[in-house]
């Protein structure tokens, strides 16, 4: 064959090199939060700050979940970022028509900013962390259907490869590929809508307390559980003392800052009601909460008629009454002792 055929039959363009994977492009920047139902249920994410490196096991009636670290620990809560980042990507684009696939591609910046997270240099350091565990964590579990127990293993994502980095180690590009676990909640739509304050809760139990309210309670009027069942879906590793002097603390602070989105919570003995806070509202607190505080000695003296609770505990369990009930206080240190002498002691 001559050289001037070969010419002609030659196209004018270069061959492409690098054909575009089958991959899915994260580009709605509204999108609305989501998360999926199964790791809502189950104590999936450790709510430890520093490297978890046990491996932990739920027990609900016949069903279990095994959870297993990797050499750099257990996925924690605030690595579970990435996947409400993809899922309510993913939700998007099927609500807009479009397809979406288990491999996708996001920049870093713009996960960084929708789930609230610093984007400096030490936050995409951060980022590479929760890329690291979420892909080593490894879940076991049973499933029964049609009278058959199947056991599946499984990792949270597959893979993760930073696609380009700049000269000061910041990533551009991301691309993830779901497991078939997570991608399975998307294309089956098991997956909730999560309130955006929920980027800015700071301590992991608060977040896995509102994961857990969001899945249970949802718009029902109340939702009742047990303060051991709820320690147990939390994946708390504390006693049932600490658990409920932690719990006890965060409803303190919601009262006092009203940072808890959508529900509020109340210790009844060793029972806790969630309640949407927009049921939980409907009475206006004809004072602000700012005249809920104590004296520093009304502590000293409600020790008398409630001896052997722990006293921040108590002024918690109150302030949450009070809101809840929706009654004007006028003497705010009388009104709790009157609430410690219902109280009475405690029975241990």
């Amino acid at each position: 064959m001559t050289k001037e055929l070969l010419s002609s039959q030659r196209s004018p363009l270069l061959p492409d090199r690098h054909p575009q994977r089958d991959l899915f492009v994260c580009d709605i920047v509204d999108a609305v939060p989501k998360g999926d139902m199964s790791s809502m249920e189950n104590p999936v994410f450790t709510l430890s700050t520093k490297p978890d490196m046990r491996t932990r096991r739920y027990e609900r009636g016949e069903n279990w979940i095994q959870v297993a670290p990797s050499r750099t620990g257990l996925a924690t809560v605030h690595d579970r970022d990435v996947l409400i980042y993809c899922i309510s990507q993913c939700m998007a684009a099927l609500n807009d028509g479009q397809q979406v696939q288990r491999r996708m591609r996001f920049k870093a910046y713009d996960l960084l900013v929708a789930t609230n997270r610093q984007t400096s240099g030490r936050g995409y350091e951060l980022l590479k962390d929760a890329l690291r565990r979420l892909q080593g964590t490894q879940i076991e579990t049973n499933l029964r259907q049609g009278g058959k127990e199947y056991f599946k293993v499984f990792g949270l994502i597959d893979s993760a490869e930073i696609v380009k980095e700049t000269r000061d180690g910041r990533m551009l590009d991301v691309e993830v590929t779901l497991s078939d676990w997570v991608f399975d909640a998307i294309e089956n739509n098991h997956v909730l809508t999560l309130n955006r304050q929920y980027f800015k809760l700071r301590k992991p139990l608060e977040r896995r307390l509102y994961e857990i309210a969001r899945k249970h309670c949802g718009a029902q009027s109340a939702w009742k559980v047990g303060m051991k069942l709820l320690r147990d879906k939390c994946g708390s590793s504390s006693t049932l003392k600490e658990f409920r002097r932690l719990l006890g603390k965060i409803i303190e602070d919601d009262a006092e800052h009203d940072h808890m989105p959508d529900y509020a919570f109340v210790i009844e003995g060793d029972i806790v009601v969630v309640r949407p806070k927009k049921a939980a509202r409907q009475t206006v607190l004809p004072f602000p909460l700012s005249s809920l505080r104590l004296d520093p000695d009304t502590h000293e003296e409600a020790r008398h008629f409630a001896p052997g609770w722990d006293m921040h505990h108590l002024e918690g369990e109150w302030r949450s009454w009070v809101l809840e009930r929706g009654i004007a206080v006028k003497n705010p240190d009388k009104h709790f002792l009157s609430f410690c002498k219902k109280r009475g002691a405690h029975r241990r």
